[in-house]
């Protein structure tokens, strides 16, 4: 999911009409402009959503993380049978270009997936939302099929004539073998906030400013609240960020993915249980205090991936949370800059594309920031035999792409 379309920051309409000045990259023969699977996905970007910024467009052709994802899933897909038929569930599908862009990777591998069935099921509360999914991915020519009493609301067809449904709720889509992506979409769920006093725990309200009738402050409760119940009895942080409904929804997915099989891929912001007040705002992309003007601002809260794993409850096996820049190194993006650093005849082309590298792997920047986390069924990893011992695992004896060095079987 694009994150700055998910969090309210989309441009509303694009110009009839470009007005930015024309720049000529030079006059390259006809036969130099070759027209490339990424060359495509980035015109129909373009088509879509008008003109990218350099650093977008860097950031495309570098990692491309919509191919990457797409990737991802078809090698799991090979790497446990190659089944017949597979769902592509997305939750909180934003504009729904990350699933557009993972559709044409499908398309792209057209051979390997010939004979597979693929469904696209969106699970998005948003009216206004779905019907920009719709204009994204369905074919225009055929009408989508309403129904708001139906826990199905809408349904269409892909322009690769995939069938794509809607969900209010993950609970709603059909229950069978499935991919599940969560792009982006577990850091703005809400957080219970506690801090740990000489007293116990207790819960971090929002209060009035006695001192100033229109400003809010940070409170603590005076006695226990029930979402403490969700702290761990051995926590050794002063100050933690519970989120139940990322609880419940892991819960759901873990319990589809040991009955039907397939795997669910998480990228976040986040850490291992290790950070305590990430809670914080953003406007116009920059930090703003959570409590000033309510409503302007974007609010987030870093994804407590340790959270995510015990309320799997051992039903499936889970890997990571791996960093991005590691992530990345195992799907090839060393490989994939060489390539391009090869090719390129300027060396202001290769400072740019060090530099998109370097903000993508950089701990500084987003490599260390960004997470992947996934759960898988037992058997994936381990073998049927060894399912029970299987809680938690880091070491797989079956690799999984991103996680371990990318191999195609």
């Amino acid at each position: 999911m694009n994150a700055l379309v998910r969090r309210g920051v989309a441009r509303a309409g694009i110009p009839c009409i470009w007005r930015g000045k024309c720049f000529s990259s030079g006059n390259e023969p006809a036969e130099s402009r070759q027209v490339t699977p990424m060359l495509r996905h980035l015109m129909y970007k373009i088509k879509s959503t008008g003109p990218i910024t350099v650093a977008e467009y860097m950031k495309e052709v570098l990692t491309n993380p919509a191919k990457l994802l797409g990737v991802w899933f078809v090698s799991e897909w090979m790497s446990s049978g190659k089944s017949s038929a597979f769902q592509l569930v997305e939750l909180g599908p934003g504009r729904g270009t990350l699933t557009g862009d993972i559709l044409r990777v499908f398309s792209q591998l057209g051979s390997v997936l010939k004979n597979c069935d693929i469904s696209v099921h969106l699970v998005e509360v948003s009216p206004k939302l779905s019907e920009l999914q719709a204009l994204t991915l369905t074919e225009e020519k055929l009408p989508l099929e309403r129904d708001a009493d139906s826990l199905v609301y809408m349904k269409g067809v892909s322009k690769s004539g995939i069938p794509v449904s809607w969900y209010r709720d993950l609970k709603d889509v059909p229950k069978g073998y499935s991919f599940y992506l969560a792009h982006e979409f577990f850091d703005v769920l809400p957080v219970h906030k506690f801090q740990k006093t000489p007293q116990g725990w207790r819960e971090v309200l929002v209060d009035i400013d006695p001192r100033v009738s229109d400003k809010l402050r940070f409170v603590l409760a005076p006695c226990a609240t029930p979402a403490e119940a969700f702290i761990q009895h051995d926590e050794r942080r002063d100050h933690v960020e519970v989120c139940p409904d990322a609880g419940i929804i892991i819960q759901e997915l873990a319990q589809r993915i040991a009955l039907t099989g397939g795997a669910a891929l998480i990228a976040d912001y986040g850490h291992d249980g290790t950070k305590t007040d990430t809670f914080r705002g953003f406007c116009g992309h920059q930090l703003h205090d959570v409590l000033i003007a309510p409503g302007t601002a974007d609010l987030t809260a870093d994804v407590d991936f340790s959270y995510l794993r015990r309320m799997a409850q051992g039903k499936v096996a889970s890997l990571g949370p791996v960093e991005q820049r590691t992530f990345l190194k195992n799907m090839g993006i060393d490989v994939r800059l060489k390539v391009l650093l090869d090719k390129a005849d300027e060396a202001s082309v290769k400072q740019q594309l060090l530099r998109g590298y370097d903000m993508l792997m950089n701990p500084q920047k987003m490599g260390e920031r960004f997470n992947f986390f996934a759960l898988l069924p037992h058997q994936r990893l381990h073998g049927a035999s060894q399912e029970r011992n299987a809680r938690q695992s880091k070491t797989p004896t079956s690799s999984v792409a991103g996680f371990d060095e990318l191999v195609w079987q």
